[in-house]
């Protein structure tokens, strides 16, 4: 996969934006792009983009910054990032002290995972499975 410029972006909402954004950038190995605060509080992120080198990002903030649309509940989501390093991001998730909901495995499908949980409980499935 190489397109980094995807057409369908998965969004978060967090507690504490800024520990997400150093969970995902110096654990899961993603690249920071865009950080915008909030002028009157600079430790909330008004909106933030982060982007997977294989291709796709993430678009993430602090929870309640936009109030004029749901807003999903801080460590309730779940994504799924395509990756050829499982084992990569698995050690430097074990490295970091990080937790590992399920250990490296195949799927009946065809993927090989690894499945991690950030600092505020999202779950994060990393695999070789590109769909369909």
């Amino acid at each position: 996969m190489t397109d980094n410029n995807p057409g369908v972006w998965a969004c978060l909402r967090y507690n504490d934006a800024d520990a997400a954004r150093v969970f995902m950038t110096e654990v899961l190995g993603f690249t920071e792009t865009l950080t915008i605060r909030d002028d009157n509080d600079n430790t909330r992120f008004v909106h933030a983009e982060v982007k997977w080198p294989e291709g796709g990002g993430i678009m993430y903030g602090s929870g309640g910054t936009h109030e004029d649309y749901p807003q999903p509940v801080p460590g309730t989501q779940w994504i799924y990032v395509v990756t050829q390093d499982v084992g990569g991001v698995h050690k430097r998730v074990v490295e970091a002290g990080g937790k590992v909901v399920a250990e490296p495995h195949d799927t009946e499908y065809g993927s090989h995972n690894v499945i991690v949980a950030d600092p505020e409980g999202n779950i994060w499935t990393f695999g070789t499975y590109p769909g369909a």
